[in-house]
């Protein structure tokens, strides 16, 4: 089975849209069904409430909403703990800890909005892809079965 890291803003993108079929909604969609792996660590999620408590995601999310994407997230996402450094792969410092996130996991994706992280392309084996990107892989792979089945 796929393992994926997803950054804080293809998670945030993801719960803030409210069922639109953008790629970050697809991608959750996706975990729900249990197509992949999504894993997360204490950074990602800690980041991640930070990231829906801007005013930006308070306008298009409840408190109740936010509380409840947090929940999904620690109880049915893979929590790791990070045991890999890394330092000055990425250009800030939360990166390389999402980076360290998905080597720590032995994730084989990293899906990132952040263009200047998806540049660097692939990093010890994990793949640095837009949220596009990895919604064409799961396409790729049946996950389009699902939708169709889902309907």
């Amino acid at each position: 089975m796929i393992r994926a890291v997803l950054d804080t803003n293809v998670l945030a993108s993801g719960f803030a849209s409210h069922g639109e079929g953008s790629p970050p909604v697809q991608i959750l969609d996706s975990w729900r069904t249990r197509f992949y792996t999504l894993i997360v660590s204490e950074h990602l999620l800690i980041e991640l409430a930070r990231t829906l408590d801007d005013r930006y995601f308070r306008r298009r999310l409840t408190p109740e909403e936010i509380a409840a994407d947090l929940r999904l997230l620690h109880r049915h996402a893979l929590m790791t703990d990070i045991t890999v450094e890394v330092h000055g792969v990425a250009t800030h410092q939360e990166d390389d800890l999402t980076l360290a996130s998905a080597l720590s996991a032995h994730a084989d994706y990293l899906v990132t909005g952040d263009k200047k992280l998806r540049e660097v392309g692939a990093y010890q084996g994990v793949r640095i892809v837009s949220p596009r990107e990895f919604l064409e892989l799961l396409l790729s792979e049946g996950w389009k079965e699902c939708i169709l089945v889902r309907r």
